[in-house]
């Protein structure tokens, strides 16, 4: 089933599974660019609508109280993903591809997509309806946001081969090409400027197109003096986002993903 055609019967279980399954999802890639399905987050809202709260158990001693249909995923061992116990947990109508390594404690909420040979490591969040690529790494306290409503909102969407920095933070609707190199701390939002030093150009998001980050850059935490007379007399700066570089031969060795951990 294409996830562009929305299907009346595609409503509480079928829809779960058709999106842990990836037969569906929120946002997928259309060419270079990417189509947000709108009807699929208005199926997952009218789940929650429905669904009454319940008492129920993931496992003997791990009680929560939740949406009826929203328990939490457990995978097999042919699904080929490996949750690490500790406190983690994948909600259902998340899809988690082949080869993904989940570190305790993380948490992939409903919608979200990652793709086959990712990690989610230790402290990390991966929000509702974020799109995660293949062979991503979302380091330790990093968090990918997510987004339900408004309906027209786009999803963080992180392409393939991208390295999330520890604590750094993907929010808004913004776009990380792949290959990119978020630093350790980069927060990114809809209105982040993010300095691109070696084209020299300052990249920004806009209403009808958010902010996008270009394959292969690499961005570091940075910040801007503020030019208000008094602000400046204080000394004050705002935040921004830096691009010092693009990625070349010693960037790749220093985030090359290890085979031996998957």
């Amino acid at each position: 089933m294409s996830a562009s055609r929305p299907s009346e019967a595609l409503t509480g279980e079928a829809l779960l599974v058709a999106l842990e399954q990836a037969t569906v999802r929120v946002a997928e890639p259309d060419g270079d660019a990417w189509r947000v399905n709108d009807w699929v987050k208005r199926a997952i809202l009218q789940l929650f609508r429905e669904d009454a709260v319940v008492e129920q158990h993931a496992g003997a001693a791990w009680p929560f109280v939740d949406k009826e249909s929203l328990s939490v995923r457990a995978f097999s061992l042919d699904q080929k993903v490996r949750l690490v116990p500790g406190g983690s947990s994948v909600r259902r109508g998340a899809h988690v591809g082949a080869g993904c390594v989940l570190m305790p404690p993380m948490y992939i909420n409903i919608g979200a997509f990652v793709g086959a040979g990712s990690m989610i490591d230790s402290h990390a969040l991966v929000g509702s309806c974020a799109q995660i690529g293949e062979r991503v790494h979302v380091s330790a306290a990093a968090q990918i946001g997510g987004v339900l409503e408004p309906i027209g909102s786009r999803p963080v969407i992180i392409e393939d081969d991208v390295l999330v920095g520890g604590g750094a933070g993907v929010y808004e609707g913004v776009l990380v090409r792949e290959r990119a190199v978020l630093g350790a701390g980069v927060i990114l939002t809809a209105s982040t400027p993010v300095y691109d030093l070696v084209n020299q150009v300052v990249l920004r998001g806009t209403a009808e197109s958010p902010l996008e980050i270009p394959s292969a850059a690499v961005v570091v935490p940075g910040s801007r003096s503020v030019t208000n007379e008094w602000g400046s007399e204080q000394g004050l700066a705002m935040s921004c986002a830096i691009i010092p570089k693009y990625r070349d031969g010693a960037t790749d060795a220093a985030t090359a993903l290890e085979d031996a951990l998957r």
